[in-house]
């Protein structure tokens, strides 16, 4: 495998995936490594892993996941999970008092998560394959969740497509370190500052959706003039659909008993 360093420098989101399926034992290779790498609160484990690869039920997530077809092209689905289902049997079995059926333990599960996907992507990476996030789920998290059948004080967090890539995409830019790290405190960056930090990603960003006839000609109709413009445009992050699927995602966790 290659230097780890070269993993973090080669990472590019994979949309296109060939047919080949992933070797059982790859998979559970990478999920155990995965697993045992990631840091955990408390060494609870708030975290379970659904894969999915049948074809029939993929086309259901597909419907979930905005109908991208990467979600068919890949062999492999999985959805990691918000889990203290598992954490409170347990405590239950043993006489202990209930807990994390709060939006700590969300957070905390949330958290747990997360580094373990992102865990388990460096996996799959370091091994040639590719993998790519999709956002959607923050926004079917009921239907997917409902999907999976998880139980209370579980639910869908991120999902992630595995499969060996069809595509070679360039990798995309990052902003300038500059902006991300602070000495000390917080620097609140001035407009001379944030002109300087955005100047690429503005070319960049804009040049590569521009790039995308149909999508050229929905920011053309929309009168989008700036990439800044598109990314909070009915084209992109809709502020309203994301007011609207926040309430919705406050009632799931309402539901699920995280509150």
């Amino acid at each position: 495998m290659p230097e780890f360093s070269e993993v973090f420098r080669t990472h590019r989101s994979i949309r296109k995936y060939k047919s080949d399926p992933i070797p059982q034992a790859l998979i559970d290779e990478v999920l155990e490594e995965g697993i045992i790498g990631a840091s955990s609160s408390g060494n609870l484990n708030s975290v379970s892993i659904v894969l999915t690869r049948d074809v029939e039920r993929k086309k259901k997530l597909y419907e979930f996941h905005f109908e991208q077809p990467m979600v068919l092209e890949a062999p492999l689905v999985i959805t990691f999970c918000a889990d203290w289902h598992r954490t409170r049997q347990w405590l239950k079995m043993r006489g202990a008092r209930d807990n994390f059926n709060n939006l700590i333990g969300y957070h905390v599960a949330l958290v747990d998560a997360i580094i373990t996907a992102q865990s388990v992507c460096l996996g799959f990476e370091a091994r040639g394959l590719g993998i790519c996030y999709m956002g959607t789920t923050l926004h079917s998290m009921r239907n997917i969740s409902e999907f999976l059948e998880l139980p209370e004080t579980c639910v869908a967090v991120t999902s992630v497509v595995v499969g060996y890539p069809n595509e070679d995409p360039q990798k995309r830019d990052r902003l300038p370190m500059e902006a991300f790290i602070h000495d000390e405190k917080y620097h609140d960056p001035s407009p001379a500052e944030l002109e300087e930090l955005y100047r690429a990603r503005e070319v960049n960003g804009w040049n590569r959706y521009m790039a995308f006839p149909e999508l050229k000609a929905e920011i053309e109709r929309l009168g989008i003039t700036s990439l800044a413009q598109f990314y909070t445009s009915e084209a992109k992050y809709d502020p309203e659909t994301f007011i609207e699927d926040s309430a919705a995602l406050e009632a799931l966790l309402r539901e699920k008993k995280f509150f």
